[in-house]
């Protein structure tokens, strides 16, 4: 059997744990609305438009349509016609390219060092079709041992079976994985279900506590610690 405290892999969320849209969903939503002569959109009613449509959004697949309805949400009372009819495609496609993404500066040196102590690594995301090219765009590809998209792979996170798929991928026991992410409910919650230890980043928090981090810096300590596989969440 699988001993429990030995890690050998991490993988990863994506949005919000590796990269985060730039300046602001908001900020590209009003720059693509300008090209088609929606001028003087307010990117923070944007933000807040989209912070809601996502809170409320219900079996959320992740397909363009899924993408289409949410934008139309979040421009709902901005303009007269929903997206969908003029710009939702060029919208869609701004989000495919490296400009509007910003990794995050702790991303690459920490994937560097944890691929230096030997730890397998994989990607596990909520995300359709454009994250592959989008990860070698800003090469991230490269890092990783396996990348699994919840488009390709018919479920979301939370759902065990997406993570199962990578511990398959890396060849390794769920129980040897340990999963960073930045939500409760998607990331911890799975990892756990899918019996993976979890680490939750909470980028900006002063919080800490047992499997908590704030920044990734944090973890190559976290998972070099004694006992590091009994002391993770």
């Amino acid at each position: 059997m699988a001993d429990p405290q030995i890690i050998r892999a991490v993988t990863f969320d994506v949005g919000g744990t590796l990269i985060e849209p730039w300046p602001s969903v908001g900020d590209v939503y009003a720059s693509v609305a300008a090209e088609f002569g929606c001028q003087g959109i307010s990117p923070s009613a944007l933000n807040d438009n989209f912070a809601a449509a996502w809170r409320a959004k219900m079996q959320f697949d992740y397909s363009r349509g899924a993408w289409r309805e949410l934008v139309d949400a979040t421009f709902a009372g901005l303009i007269p016609e929903p997206p969908s009819r003029d710009f939702f495609e060029a919208l869609y496609g701004r989000f495919e390219s490296v400009e509007v993404w910003r990794v995050f500066a702790d991303v690459r040196p920490v994937l560097a060092a944890l691929r230096a102590c030997g730890l397998r690594l994989a990607v596990i995301s909520n995300w359709d079709q454009r994250l592959r090219p989008l990860l070698e765009r800003l090469d991230l590809a490269r890092h990783f041992d396996a990348t699994v998209v919840s488009i390709e792979a018919g479920c979301t996170k939370p759902a065990p079976e997406i993570f199962h798929r990578a511990a398959a991928l890396l060849g390794v026991p769920p129980c040897s994985v340990v999963h960073v992410g930045d939500s409760a409910s998607e990331d911890q919650a799975g990892a756990r279900s899918a019996g993976m230890r979890s680490v939750l980043l909470e980028r900006g928090s002063g919080s800490t506590g047992r499997g908590r981090i704030r920044a990734l810096t944090e973890l190559p300590g976290l998972l070099e610690a004694p006992g590091a596989g009994w002391g993770l969440d």
